[in-house]
């Protein structure tokens, strides 16, 4: 039986006679290609500016460098892929971790609240699997506080917070178009702001700090996104909304096929929210269950399922965070408990219903649910 795999690129008949015809145009780098993606994107959020990079980490690392954190402190969760803190650091300042909500596996306003101290400068939410944080109690505090706000929407594209898209809250929204993103350009990132100072900024320093070809005003990165990158993206921007309601339907199929399974705790939707399900994650209680999440992990695969974990450890459980910072368990209750209870199930446009059926079938078998 064929495999039923975690993640499936998107890539059609479009999006490989674009990459054909810049490959011939000879055309490869920075041109009018990632121009279009940027205007075509920054039209779908309804933003000012957006900035095409080479990864959502570049994205991240040059929001906080264009906001200049160095020395300071931003409160990001415990709960995310390192990217989210390293970027900080790459910075040059200090990432100070947060507790998570476990409804949403996103930040807890109340975790940062506590978080912020006289060295805060930023608040970076993240809006883990694609479902958003609660961005109305996050730009309050910032509000109160005089914080930036940066928000981390890698997994996010397309969802939205009350009625606007998320990333477009704060004073900076950092995006990922990595391989497995809803939107993808195989490896890739951008910036979207309503600040045209800010986008300047990082317009400049993803091209080693020049302000025009070979005048270097700071010390910049190469971050640049490839004509290639943008070719692959640009025909899914107007597919997007069609790719995001597959794959709130493949949800919506799992939620209802695992309902009931005492031990399985389904991902929910927020009535002010709107989950585009980058990931479907469930979080497994194997007391309940009768069976542990890396258990049931191991037979899905026997069953040509596969899965993954979102994330194993908190960040700053990470062998590198323990050792530079001397972190020790304890510190995010919640943050732990996800890390060992968390599974995510395939969810991409490109499932089948048998397959679903097929995933379902197999946990219940799994499980001994009838």
């Amino acid at each position: 039986m064929e495999r039923i795999k975690i993640a499936d690129p998107f890539i059609d008949e479009e999006v490989e006679q674009l990459v054909l015809q810049v490959l011939r145009s000879k055309r490869l780098v920075s041109g009018a290609l990632v121009e279009r993606f940027e205007n075509e994107l920054a039209r779908y959020l309804s933003v000012k500016h957006v900035v095409a990079l080479s990864s959502g980490t570049a994205a991240l690392h040059l929001a906080f460098e264009a906001l200049n954190v160095e020395g300071k402190e931003v409160v990001t969760s415990a709960f995310t892929f390192p990217a989210s803190a390293n970027a900080i650091l790459y910075a040059r300042a200090k990432p100070v971790f947060a507790d998570i909500e476990l409804e949403t596996y996103n930040i807890d306003p109340a975790s940062v609240e506590e978080r912020v101290s006289e060295e805060c400068v930023a608040i970076e939410p993240v809006h883990l699997y694609g479902h958003s944080a609660k961005m109305d109690d996050i730009l309050s505090i910032a509000k109160r506080k005089g914080l930036f706000v940066v928000e981390d929407a890698a997994q996010a594209i397309g969802s939205t917070f009350r009625q606007s898209y998320v990333g477009t809250l704060g004073n900076v929204g950092c995006f990922s178009t990595y391989a497995t993103k809803n939107l993808h350009t195989i490896e890739g990132g951008f910036v979207a702001t309503q600040d045209a100072q800010i986008a300047k900024k990082v317009s400049m320093l993803r091209n080693h700090g020049q302000e025009s070809k070979y005048t270097q005003l700071e010390l910049g990165y190469n971050y640049r996104m490839t004509e290639v990158q943008a070719a692959i993206g640009l025909p899914q921007i107007k597919r997007l909304e069609e790719l995001i309601e597959l794959r709130r339907r493949n949800a919506r199929l799992l939620n209802e096929g695992l309902e009931g399974i005492d031990g399985i705790v389904t991902p929910i939707e927020k009535k002010w929210s709107r989950h585009v399900y980058h990931q479907y994650t469930i979080r497994v209680e194997p007391e309940k269950l009768g069976i542990t999440r890396d258990k049931l992990a191991a037979k899905l695969l026997e069953k040509g399922i596969e899965t993954s974990v979102h994330y194993p450890l908190p960040v700053y459980l990470q062998p590198y965070y323990v050792k530079r910072f001397g972190y020790k368990k304890g510190m995010c209750p919640n943050s732990e408990l996800a890390s060992q209870s968390v599974l995510s199930l395939p969810v991409h446009p490109s499932l089948k219903q048998e397959e679903i059926e097929r995933i379902v079938n197999a946990i219940k078998e799994i499980v001994g649910h009838h």
